[in-house]
């Protein structure tokens, strides 16, 4: 296999093999004419284990040393089923993991192992291992720490990244911001069915306002939400303003939480609105508390129509858990 072949197999830069074959020696075991690489399948494999490790955030320096230690064993014995192992599992190559710094060609700064390896993937196109880190993150951390920890960062440097080159790089956006999507909907799916359907209280509704199409904070939080037990109904993006008044008419929810991620989507009409909706049996009339959530909407000077502006994950959780668990049943 040529060096083009297979930096295509594997989702790298012709130049990224180069320069792992002159730093740290995993070239092609033979050259042909002396010169032009030509990757055997045990170099392939050995490349494949090296893309493996960095994937999970060890340094390209130690993933080497394991990868060529690896390749040297299978020269001796018979490779296990599967080929060549995917993971270290000796104390040698986790003193590695630990004290070796990597870069992922991306600003990331001090962050999380694991958003190394996500950052690195993303930027190979490796939609496989993408989703393998963010299923071990939400695992690991949970939703929240995930997304504040892993997730989070790497989409903020990758945006950072395109916008620096021209766009270049937006297609890495693109894909790391959908499996994200992909991962946080999976656990809300999989947390809901394990919540006791039979105790039908009020729901609590995410919604955007219309020209909102910035949905991961809220699949986030709906994730959260459904880990704690909440009922969540997700609306999702761009919601026509009469579409969500009259979803608040039907189910009545315990509260409402609005994104605008700008400033022209922040619809405080809208929300005055939904605030001062009355609904419930005549003589007993309430209205649902509404969370302004959200780095577009402007600061409140007052919440006389039970407005309430949350500035962070966190607090958007307590203060809906709190009007949730406060709701009465549904009858």
């Amino acid at each position: 296999m040529t060096t083009g072949q297979l930096a295509r197999l594997l989702g790298v830069s012709p130049t990224t093999l180069r320069s792992w074959d002159r730093r740290y020696g995993l070239g092609p075991a033979v050259r042909a004419d002396g010169h032009h690489r030509r990757w055997s399948t045990d170099d392939v494999a050995m490349m494949r284990e090296m893309c493996q490790l960095t994937a999970t955030g060890m340094s390209p320096a130690a993933a080497a040393r394991v990868a060529q230690r690896h390749a040297q064993r299978t020269d001796t014995t018979e490779a296990p089923a599967g080929g060549i192992p995917l993971a270290p599992h000796d104390d040698e190559a986790e003193a590695m993991a630990r004290h070796e710094q990597a870069g992922s060609g991306l600003p990331l700064g001090r962050v999380r192992r694991e958003c190394r390896g996500l950052a690195r993937a993303a930027m190979r196109m490796d939609a496989f291992e993408v989703q393998q880190r963010l299923r071990e993150a939400v695992a690991a951390h949970g939703p929240a720490v995930a997304w504040e920890e892993v997730m989070a960062p790497a989409l903020r440097a990758v945006g950072r990244k395109w916008q620096a080159s021209g766009e270049r790089y937006v297609e890495v956006e693109h894909l790391l911001s959908w499996h994200i999507s992909a991962t946080l909907r999976h656990r809300y799916v999989e947390s809901a069915a394990r919540g006791d359907q039979r105790a039908l209280v009020l729901p609590v509704v995410l919604s955007c306002p219309a020209g909102e199409y910035h949905t991961l904070p809220f699949e986030v939080l709906a994730a959260v939400l459904a880990d704690d037990g909440l009922t969540v109904l997700m609306l999702g993006t761009a919601v026509p303003p009469d579409a969500l008044m009259s979803t608040v008419q039907r189910v009545a929810p315990a509260g409402v939480a609005l994104w605008s991620q700008t400033r022209p989507t922040a619809d405080l009409r809208l929300a005055r609105r939904v605030a001062a909706a009355r609904w419930g049996v005549h003589g007993a009339r309430t209205n649902s508390p509404v969370l302004l959530c959200g780095p577009g909407w402007p600061s409140l000077a007052d919440d006389s129509l039970d407005l309430r502006q949350v500035k962070s994950l966190r607090d958007a959780v307590r203060v809906l858990t709190e009007l949730h668990r406060g709701a009465m049943p549904m009858r």
